[in-house]
């Protein structure tokens, strides 16, 4: 056999290298209790019992153990009053094909464990995975069976004294300051979860900039709360601003909004312009970084090269060694279909949006009527504003649910080739489907509130009937950062809440039930059970003890971790794309992400039912989501600052329209009258204004303002509005190619890999071809 001539070689070579003591000569083949310390079945698989025998259900049981049995699975049967626990362990043999097929294999072959011995992870993979292959003749599987009752759970077992270490160094609120323990996570978990923590760490911790300069900027418009010309302006104004709604709302002082005015200053400011630049650079600066970091971890590991859906191919065959390839196949029909689904949905989000917006307008109407409720009217705009973010909040909590739904049943019609393919596609899938969800309002909000309106005279009305809502004329951006505001601090706040307590409160509720099924278990007396280094394999008493303690605890499956990694990326958009709306969201994410590694660490270890160990060499898709991000985060913000915000226009004005521009400062600020000049007049003599306000709103008023560019003769756009549109424009296009221009010199500037993980690399690869070539000549020199 291939690995017992090399282990004899290299016996043989260390018996040359050192002085031996008499007698003491290592076996070439490890025992099985000896390579297996301390022995623990690899999977339990759980089913009700039934008394009998001649049932479908349990004769379909019988039978899969049986199929098995039949590859050489060792299954040990424990009743315990009407459950049936089937603990599954497989023989060295399979252990020993994978070893050697992983070193004939292209990508997975500079793996560890070619030489060492096989870890409880990569055991518990294999197995999982050659349960999921078994089936019966009628070609049922194990997920159907599970879906029909047959088996009612299955899990992967904790060990115990490995929980303990995590606990003790990462999975307690105690250790929130101190660095994760990467290889223990990977050893425990895998090289999958462990890529998960090492990556939320480093966005975390390159959080910490961000958070830094937002907070920055923030103060920045703190610092000039009270002595901006702008403010002053809106608060001691007299103007009388044309009614929001038809009917129920009056007309109203500008000076009325002073407050909201304020709020406007301290998230659109002068400063909000570099700090859009500073994150476009930072999210492209956070990326190559990690890809350096990522490097040296997998590089330590030995997984530089590992390909997923090779080490498939490597299990399918031991699983089955007369299995054929599943090809690769590619239908027209069928991805057409699936692009006109996938763009249905979409459409159906992008309605939800719709909808979003026929409620704040009908809302807007509703409150403005409240005469019980004077302080809801006096403030219907900001309590419409929150509670559609509140309402959008919970739409994406509901879509969710539907999006992984359509998501999934999409990738059944695509029918990938492997798993590996599958979590691709599906993760590209759901990830559109949750942007679309949650960014559709803020698009809106960001780029069309206040610009599709209309104007005294001639509103643009929802079927006919409803007016489209207005800007404040300080801007639509204070209403774009209280929706984000309250969709991230809800979205953060309760989605740990329910993450962290319904898992807490199920294993409190089970924790009951399982002591009672283990006192029943009876207690072992056994020396050999009680030793922790024992190489003898345990009781069905301490077997059972284990198996209920880990059947109580909240299921996981496959995508358990997807889910992880979509909360996190969701968070980045948010952190990223339209940050210039919101410098402190990096300060909220940073906050949440310190909670979120010990919360996530505290469920997945002692809450959860232990996930399948998988290995990999990064995260996946997740890299191209994460650079796409990068890429709409500059757009978006581009398109924010030139857009949405009204930072062109008074830049414009302070040198084309304001006192100072045309020599008239005489010691006033070179803003003073911005406010005025982007409002225009309607007046009640237009029969056109008559038919869209009543008398009665007008209050006796003659005339009343309103925010846009337009001649008070004929409503027509002025030169002003022109220039103005034309230098957002090109403030716009200038932004982008600045800020992507600066992304690809720091993209081509940072490395990927550092140069220590390349030469080490390097170093590897030619030690193991040395090798190579010394265990050919030895085994030339032992034929002749």
């Amino acid at each position: 056999m291939f690995f017992r001539d090399r282990e004899v070689m290299e016996l043989s070579e260390r018996e040359k290298s050192k002085e031996q003591d008499e007698g003491c000569i290592e076996p070439l083949m490890p025992t099985l209790a000896s390579m297996y310390s301390p022995l623990m079945h690899d999977y339990v698989l759980v089913a009700h019992k039934t008394e009998d025998k001649e049932d479908e259900v349990q004769k379909k049981q019988a039978a899969f153990v049986e199929a098995l049995k039949k590859k050489n699975m060792k299954v040990t049967e424990i009743v315990l009053d009407d459950k049936v626990f089937y603990g599954v362990m497989a023989p060295s043999e399979v252990f020993e094909k994978y070893k050697y097929l992983l070193k004939v294999s292209d990508a997975c072959n500079s793996s560890g464990e070619q030489k060492d011995g096989v870890p409880k992870s990569t055991r518990i993979r294999i197995v999982y995975f050659v349960l999921l292959h078994t089936y019966l003749r009628n070609g049922e599987d194990l997920q159907e069976l599970m879906r029909k009752g047959v088996f009612e759970s299955m899990f992967c077992l904790h060990e115990t004294r490995k929980q303990k270490v995590l606990r003790q160094k990462w999975a307690r609120w105690s250790a929130l300051f101190t660095w994760q323990p990467f290889n223990d996570i990977r050893e425990y978990f895998g090289e999958k979860v462990a890529l998960y923590y090492l990556w939320l760490g480093w966005y975390t911790l390159l959080l910490v900039p961000a958070a830094v300069v937002g907070v920055i900027i923030f103060l920045y418009g703190l610092a000039f709360f009270e002595t901006s010309p702008l403010i002053r302006e809106v608060c001691d104004s007299d103007i009388i601003m044309c009614p929001r709604c038809d009917k129920m709302c009056d007309v109203w002082k500008l000076s009325d909004t002073c407050s909201y005015a304020k709020v406007s200053h301290l998230f659109d400011n002068e400063g909000t312009v570099a700090f859009a630049m500073f994150m476009a650079i930072w999210a492209t600066m956070f990326l190559e970084l990690w890809k350096r970091h990522r490097a040296r971890y997998v590089s330590k590991w030995n997984v530089y090269d590992w390909c997923e859906e090779e080490e498939e191919l490597i299990m399918e065959i031991v699983n089955d060694p007369e299995s054929k390839p599943k090809e690769f196949r590619h239908s027209y029909l069928r991805s057409a279909l699936v692009l006109a689904l996938f763009t249905l949905v979409l459409v159906v989000i992008i309605g939800l949006t719709h909808a979003l917006v026929l409620f704040r307008v009908v809302m807007r109407v509703l409150l403005a009527d409240q005469e019980d409720w004077e302080f809801l009217k006096n403030h219907s705009n900001t309590a419409v504003v929150m509670m559609g973010a509140t309402l959008h909040y919970i739409t994406i909590q509901v879509m969710t649910r539907v999006n992984r739904y359509v998501a999934f049943k999409l990738c059944e019609i695509e029918k990938c080739r492997s798993f590996a393919a599958t979590e691709r596609s599906f993760t590209v899938k759901m990830f559109t489907f949750q942007f679309f969800t949650a960014f559709s309002s803020l698009i809106y909000i960001a780029f069309f509130l206040g610009r599709i309106n209309g104007h005294p005279g001639n509103y643009v009305r929802l079927a006919g009937k409803w007016r489209l809502e207005e800007c404040h004329p300080s801007g639509c951006l204070t209403d774009l950062f209280i929706q984000m505001a309250v969709i991230l601090v809800l979205k953060q706040t309760l989605n740990n809440i329910f993450e962290f307590t319904i898992p807490w409160f199920q294993r409190c509720f089970r924790q009951t039930t399982a002591k009672k099924l283990q006192r029943r278990c009876g207690n072992c007396y056994r020396k050999a059970c009680r030793q922790e280094d024992g190489n003898l394999e345990p009781c069905d008493t301490c077997k059972l003890r284990e198996w209920i303690k880990n059947y109580h605890l909240h299921d996981v499956n496959s995508f358990s971790l997807f889910n992880e990694y979509l909360e996190m990326v969701m968070q980045f958009s948010f952190t990223t794309i339209f940050v210039a709306a919101f410098p402190l969201a990096p300060l909220l994410a940073l906050l949440n992400n310190m909670f979120e590694i010990r919360l996530d660490a505290i469920k997945m270890v002692s809450l959860e039912r232990r996930l399948v160990p998988k290995k990999t060499n990064d995260i996946g898709v997740w890299t191209k989501v994460l650079e796409a991000i990068g890429v709409l985060a500059v757009i978006a913000n581009g398109l924010v600052i030139g857009i949405s915000s009204d930072f062109i226009p008074r830049l414009v004005y302070r040198y084309n329209y304001g006192p100072c521009a045309n020599g008239t400062a005489n010691g006033l600020d070179c803003m003073t009258g911005y406010i005025n000049d982007t409002l225009s007049t309607a007046y009640m003599s237009d029969e056109r204004v008559r038919k869209d306000f009543y008398l009665k709103q007008m209050m006796n008023a003659t005339q009343c303002s309103y925010k846009d560019y337009r001649r008070n003769e004929d409503y027509t756009l002025t030169s002003q509005y022109w220039f103005i549109l034309a230098i957002r424009f090109a403030f716009v296009i200038l932004f982008e190619h600045v800020v992507v221009l600066c992304k690809f010199i720091a993209a081509w500037f940072i490395p990927n890999s550092p140069m220590r993980v390349k030469n080490r690399r390097l170093e590897d690869k030619f030690k193991r071809l040395k090798e190579e070539l010394r265990f050919m000549n030895y085994r030339y020199d032992t034929q002749v």
